[in-house]
């Protein structure tokens, strides 16, 4: 195989204005922001990652709605094995988080997402095999704690594939991709266990294949050279080093990051310490495990429920939900890269806060309405919440990759997971429990009130972070050509760097 390499990130400065004090860009700098603007492509690695993506993307879109239904049903397990098998995916998530992390900093993130990839397969396998107790929980916790450690080695690599200033663009790209490919493997899986006597073991075995084929793929992409003092993150250590805040080093990071005669290998080994350290990703962290935990959280879990129990719809308007949700993700990815170019990332997640607090208002008129009414309703919902993840999912790992330093890179993306991952747990936790009580009305003006409060919290984000990285995405154009404008990948561009 012949590798496929990005052009090195070293010489491209960060999007927007220069801090007062920064060195100004020069003209090796502009020409090569302009060339990246100028670029009709993310990147032939680029390609290649989201093809994997993708692939990943169709397996899991197979299997993941019917993990509890296929033990109980075809393995003959009782409800509360199966539920705790999927209680185990997600407590292995926590486990495998950091682990993702700790590995794609010390062996490297695309040998890190290979394995995963591998890992994840073989718990797709195991699951097709499981037959006990003991067989579905193993199976389960391996299956959970692979993909956990794929999550953030996959951030890592794709963040290392790119300039800056497209990082928006591509895990638009990213997101749009997969969305795409969970919704094909939602429907392949519609169509593979239809009938009297649907089997669910061809679709795991289909999953696991998928994960195998997918990682051989990341051996054609070769990581940038990173190397050398005039690196993204060393750019910004520098531009920091004036206004800096009384608690923070000359870095923009916090004291004690950098002391004196400290390696890079020592600073390396700070590991978690420095993420925890780190004021501006700690505010980031607690604001995005709470949007998730009402957003994600209530829309994977209560959803599901207020629509056909509580509003008293089919599930093929359910279905029909999730389909717009999908599509909505897929079509508006241009056009929010467009939208959230040049904007603060404090504002775009206190729009992404305020939307889905549209979405539960939609939610609990639907609750008293009936009949069309309130089908148009809980779609209108599902398309409101997807334009708000597509916000989120641009600006939240573009930020955190601005925050981390090259060392440290993987173990920042697995802090921005285990965020996901602790609001994906705890959205849940609390919605079972009202949702019993008959409180869904008071759960979703309760969702909103909390988005609401996070709204306001989200706007003033900013004042915690380092100068210069409170920025969603590159401007469309800024004064002196400094920075390249925000690029967007449409529809057809976007599945053809996943297909080809």
């Amino acid at each position: 195989m012949t590798a496929i390499s990005e052009p090195s990130t070293a010489t491209t400065s960060p999007a927007g204005a220069a801090p007062a004090g920064a060195t100004p860009a020069g003209p090796a700098d502009t020409a090569s922001a302009r060339a990246t603007a100028r670029s009709p492509r993310l990147g032939g690695a680029v390609r290649v990652l989201l093809t994997a993506d993708l692939l990943a993307a169709v397996g899991t879109g197979m299997t993941l709605p019917f993990l509890v239904v296929y033990l109980h049903a075809e393995r003959g397990l009782s409800l509360s094995v199966a539920g705790a098998a999927a209680a185990f995916v997600a407590l292995a998530s926590f486990v495998g988080n950091p682990v993702g992390g700790l590995l794609a900093d010390r062996v490297g993130p695309r040998a890190t997402t290979a394995a995963g990839l591998l890992a994840a397969g073989a718990g797709a396998w195991a699951l097709a095999g499981a037959t006990t107790a003991s067989q579905a929980l193993a199976a389960a916790s391996l299956s959970g704690f692979a993909v956990a450690v794929q999550w953030p080695a996959s951030d890592a690599l794709l963040a290392r594939l790119v300039p800056e200033q497209l990082r928006a663009t591509a895990f638009g790209a990213r997101f749009a991709t997969m969305n795409f490919g969970l919704a094909a493997g939602a429907v392949l899986a519609g169509l593979l266990v239809s009938g009297t006597q649907p089997s669910y073991v061809r679709l795991y075995l289909l999953d696991a294949a998928s994960f195998v084929l997918a990682a051989p793929l990341l051996a054609l992409v070769r990581l940038p050279d990173q190397r050398g003092p005039a690196s993204p993150s060393a750019d910004r250590s520098a531009d920091r080093s004036v206004n800096r805040r009384a608690d923070r080093s000359d870095d923009g990071r916090p004291s004690g990051d950098r002391r004196p005669g400290r390696s890079r290998r020592d600073r390396r080994r700070d590991g978690y310490r420095r993420l925890a350290s780190d004021r501006g990703f700690r505010h980031l962290w607690l604001l995005t495990a709470a949007l998730v935990t009402v957003g994600y959280g209530l829309f994977n879990s209560a959803f599901p429920v207020l629509v056909t129990v509580g509003v008293g719809l089919s599930a093929e308007v359910l279905s029909l939900a999730f389909a717009a949700n999908m599509a909505t993700v897929v079509v508006s990815q241009p056009i929010i890269t467009r939208m959230i170019a040049g904007r603060s990332a404090s504002s775009v997640l206190a729009a992404v806060a305020a939307v889905w607090a549209g979405t539960w208002l939609l939610m609990r008129i639907a609750l008293l309405t009936e009949g069309a009414p309130a089908v148009g309703l809980v779609v209108l919902a599902a398309v409101t919440f997807a334009l708000a993840e597509t916000m989120l999912a641009q600006t939240v790992p573009a930020l955190v990759n601005r925050l981390a330093t090259d060392e440290l890179r993987g173990r920042y993306n697995a802090g921005s997971a285990l965020a996901y991952t602790t609001g994906f747990a705890v959205g849940p936790a609390v919605a079972g429990p009202v949702l019993d009580a008959g409180g869904g009305g008071v759960l979703l003006v309760g969702a909103a009130g909390c988005c609401c409060l996070l709204a306001w919290r989200a706007t003033g984000l900013g004042r915690h972070l380092p100068t210069g990285t409170d920025t969603a995405a590159a401007r469309e154009d800024t004064a002196g050509g400094a920075a390249p404008r925000a690029r967007s990948v449409d529809l057809g561009e976007g599945l053809e760097m996943a297909t080809t």
